[in-house]
Order: structure tokens, then sequence, then C-alpha cells
């Protein structure tokens, strides 16, 4: 992490939650609540950071999980070796938008998280595609209140109702007419069950370079740039993976950058100068 940086748990990793409804995470007083399976078992985790926004805030991780592994249970990265040095440096600074530059001031603790996780952030992923976030993360909550599991039990500090994400193999028996009732629709659930059946090997893309990453997510029928974008912003704390075909973003970043909505091809052109410096817009 560079020194001397203020950091914020709850902006760096708010980024992981598929709304406010999501049952897999709860933000409270006592810190971020999560909980997720590793190849060992279920995890309940609670981190804490010892003040937000504080300058090289130490992060405190504390986990339950049912019969203890043999070494610590992975947890999502925290951004805290998230480097903006190269985008903060003031002759570069200096040449940004205004509205860039006050984004910036306004978000000084704001890192990119790395999960490594990514079964857990592909499936919630595949639902948000080409509908509205609404309904995507109506359709998540429901399957998951449906399908997924209790968390390990973590005393009466935990927060009520804290849920697992199915793992592959409950994804893959849920039934055509509950993917209906979520509102999935037969397109979006047909990639979940084809991404699934290689989730050992979608698991072992945390490891490759983040774009080696997103170029196989893309082999896979169904999901294409903006899908494996999303993802890899997220379990490989990538700044520089675009969410091209975003129904927004490029509209968005042409305004920031030169007053004047824009196309994903003039977005790309924009960023272009940029690449490499830690400034990548994620979606």
């Amino acid at each position: 992490m560079a020194s001397g940086r203020p950091y914020s748990l709850h902006q760096t990793l708010g980024t992981l939650l598929r709304g406010t409804g999501d049952p897999s995470f709860s933000f409270r007083p006592d810190g971020l609540w999560t909980a997720f399976t590793t190849p060992d078992g279920p995890v309940t985790l609670r981190l804490t950071a010892a003040a937000d926004r504080a300058v090289d805030a130490a992060v405190d991780a504390q986990a339950w999980v049912p019969v203890p592994p043999p070494g610590s249970p992975a947890c999502p990265a925290p951004g805290r070796r998230d480097d903006w040095s190269a985008f903060d440096e003031p002759d570069f600074h200096a040449t940004l938008p205004r509205m860039v530059r006050e984004a910036r001031r306004r978000n000084l603790a704001v890192r990119l998280p790395s999960t490594g996780r990514v079964v857990d952030c592909l499936v919630p992923t595949i639902l948000e595609q080409k509908v509205t976030v609404i309904e995507a993360r109506r359709g998540y909550r429901y399957l998951m209140y449906r399908f997924g599991s209790p968390a390990p039990a973590a005393g009466s500090a935990a927060p009520e109702g804290l849920r697992l994400q199915p793992t592959p193999e409950q994804w893959l028996r849920i039934p055509s007419w509950e993917w209906h009732q979520a509102g999935v629709g037969p397109q979006r659930s047909a990639t979940v069950m084809r991404a699934l059946r290689s989730a050992v090997a979608l698991e072992r893309l945390a490891a490759l370079p983040s774009a080696e990453a997103a170029a196989k997510l893309q082999v896979i029928p169904g999901i294409g740039v903006w899908t494996a974008a999303e993802v890899v912003q997220r379990t490989h704390g990538c700044p520089d993976s675009i969410a091209v075909g975003d129904y927004h973003l490029a509209a968005y970043v042409g305004s920031a950058l030169t007053g004047r909505r824009t196309d994903d091809a003039g977005m790309l052109a924009l960023l272009e100068p940029w690449t490499g410096t830690g400034s990548g817009w994620s979606g």
C-alpha cells in the first residue's frame, strides 16, 4: 500500500454488495460482515477498520467456521495495497478535468477490492446482464434466500439472516421454474449453468493476471466484455478493466472528461492515455 494514504473499508468493499438487500453482506457499526464458502468450508467473516478514512488504517479480520481449516480462510483483500500514486502524481493530476480531480479529492480513501472468488462474483454479474439493476438484484435476493444456506454461527453479535451464496453444485440443481420465479430469463440462467459446469477451472482464474482471466472468461458462451470486466474489477482489483457495453458508463465518462456524452468507442479512446496509471474507470 502507498504509505500515508487514507483508507475506508466501507467505500472500498461497498462495491462487492449487490444492493443494500444483499444477504451475504451486512455493514454495521461493529464492522463489515460477510459469508462465503472456501475450499475448506463455509466462513462467516467480520472486517473492522481502526478508524474509517484514517491514514493507513489497520484492518482486523475475525472468522467463524464450523470446522477449523488447516490455514486461515481467504477473505476479501481489502484494497490496502492498492496504489494510486501514479494517478495522484502532481503533474499528471493537474492534466485531469476538473470533475475528475474533484471526485478524487472527495474519495481519497477509496481502494479497489480483490476477492479472488470468481464464481461468487460471476453469478450475480451474469444476472445483471441486459436488465435493470433493480430487477437483477431482486432475482439474486430471491435465489439467495431460496437456495443459499445460513452463515456459520458467530454468536449473538452476528447479523440476523446472513447467508452463504449457493455452491456451484447448488446453483446447477436449481430447476427452470425457480429461475422463472426469480425473474431470470432462460438466456441468463443457461449462461450461469454453462459457466458453473467449469467452476473449478473458473476459480483458478484468480491466480492469473486480470487481462488473461478476463479473456478466458469470455471463452464461455454468454460471457462478453462487460461481464468479464465487472468480474475482474472485483476479483483482481483491476483498475483498467472497462465495462464496455454498459448502458450508462460511456455517457458518464464522456461527460466527465469532455463535457459531452460519447459511445463505447469514444470512451475507449478517451481512456487509452490513462492505461496503467491506476486510473481506469470501473463500471
